[in-house]
């Protein structure tokens, strides 16, 4: 196969990293934030840039996106999530751990993209987050139970 043939084959996908925040008053409540450009509710984050780690991304978006620059665990989830429009995507989540009452009152939105950033139950998920994730986070939040990352297809494990 000629080399250029070889390059033209290989996936150049998008990558986006975003944080799991967890409410350290009640752990079944995780951080949400609500996008002015997108009907739907979100994990903090966005897409990695040239040159960027997805940690670094991760950390960037959050300052970003909330104005805080808490530590960012380890990694939750990785999940290969390509779109019809956007090709091929690779999404990582990382444990951001536990927020407490003083470190979310910190919170200052960035207000040209997010009208609102707030603790909701694990089970309003699926009402609040597009399928995929929704499935992504849950398999985030077992991960970080189980103390070690998962491979996702899809917001899914891969099946055989």
């Amino acid at each position: 196969m000629a080399e250029n043939e070889h390059e033209q084959r290989m996936a150049r996908p998008r990558m986006a990293a975003g944080a799991l925040f967890f409410d350290s008053r009640d752990q079944n409540r995780v951080l949400l934030v609500r996008p002015s450009y997108k009907p739907m509710w979100e994990i903090p984050g966005g897409y990695v840039e040239t040159g960027e780690s997805p940690l670094a991304a991760c950390q960037r978006e959050v300052q970003e996106e909330l104005g805080i620059t808490p530590p960012i665990g380890s990694l939750l989830v990785i999940d290969w999530a390509p779109s019809p429009a956007e090709g091929d995507k690779v999404l990582y989540v990382f444990d951001g751990g536990e927020l407490t009452p003083d470190a979310a009152a910190s919170i200052k939105l960035a207000s040209d993209e997010l009208l609102a950033a707030e603790f909701h139950p694990v089970a309003d998920l699926d009402q609040l987050l597009i399928p995929r994730l929704a499935r992504r986070v849950r398999q985030a939040i077992g991960a970080r139970g189980q103390g070690k990352p998962a491979y996702l297809e899809h917001g899914a494990p891969p099946t055989d």
